[in-house]
């Protein structure tokens, strides 16, 4: 009986340690994990905030490229227009000049935009068998290329005045033209109805800048179209001697004999 009582007693002892240890475990952990807990919180309420941060950053580069965008879609729009494309006939591969064209822009050029605008690089005499004979050329004593596509710019600008549209405020002096930049250009219309018709003399004055900024033009396409021709009879010259030449071999057959 007193071996059982003192297991007994002994287990009982057992048993309050484990439970006072566990209860001491529990009321240190407790703070701990509390404080453990709230750390994570904060984490991730700072880590949303960094996220929202950086949305809102993105957010405002992405509306001021649109807006900057915008802006200068609009100025574009406002301070000019883009340059059309014309389907001019000496653009194609066998395609030349007009020459009666670029007589009648020679003639508008020199009436209307030789006092402005010079031409020192193309002589009297590049215009003997293009534009007048001989004789007619000696007659001629004066002066006379535009920008990036010259001659749909330069007939654009020619044809292109016409009345301020609304809001549009331009200074005394200055004339509305949208294919000029920034939309006022000094130079007056000067290309008016009369014994000609309004946009073939734009033509004929681009038409005639066209020969004056290319003369060679004509020469250079007629140039290339022999070579192309002379260099074609070349390929079947080679084509057939490398066939003549490489058949015998490639069409050879070796047959061998085995001796026993």
């Amino acid at each position: 009986m007193d071996a059982g009582c003192s297991l007994k007693m002994l287990g009982g002892r057992a048993i309050q340690r484990l439970l006072t240890a566990r209860l001491k475990s529990q009321t240190t952990a407790s703070p701990l994990s509390s404080i453990i807990s709230k750390k994570v919180q904060e984490g991730v309420e700072s880590a949303t905030m960094q996220s929202w941060r950086v949305m809102a950053l993105f957010g405002a580069g992405v509306s001021g490229l649109l807006s900057f965008a915008t802006i200068a879609s609009c100025d574009e729009a406002e301070h000019g227009l883009g340059v059309p494309s014309y389907p001019w006939p000496h653009k194609g591969i066998l395609s030349s000049y007009d020459h009666a064209s670029i007589r009648r822009g020679h003639q508008v050029y020199q009436q209307v935009c030789a006092s402005c605008h010079s031409m020192s690089l193309i002589s009297y005499r590049d215009l003997v068998g293009v534009a007048y004979t001989e004789e007619g050329t000696k007659a001629w004593a004066a002066e006379i290329e535009a920008r990036h596509d010259g001659q749909n710019y330069v007939f654009a600008l020619l044809t292109g005045y016409r009345d301020p549209p609304a809001g549009v405020s331009i200074r005394e002096g200055l004339h509305y033209n949208p294919y000029f930049p920034g939309g006022a250009i000094a130079m007056p219309k000067m290309l008016n109805d009369g014994a000609v018709e309004y946009e073939m003399m734009g033509k004929d004055v681009v038409t005639f800048l066209s020969w004056a900024a290319e003369p060679e033009m004509e020469e250079r396409k007629l140039m290339g179209f022999k070579w192309i021709f002379v260099l074609s009879l070349a390929l079947l010259q080679a084509g057939y001697y490398r066939r003549l030449k490489w058949s015998v071999l490639k069409s050879r057959k070796l047959v061998l004999d085995v001796i026993n």
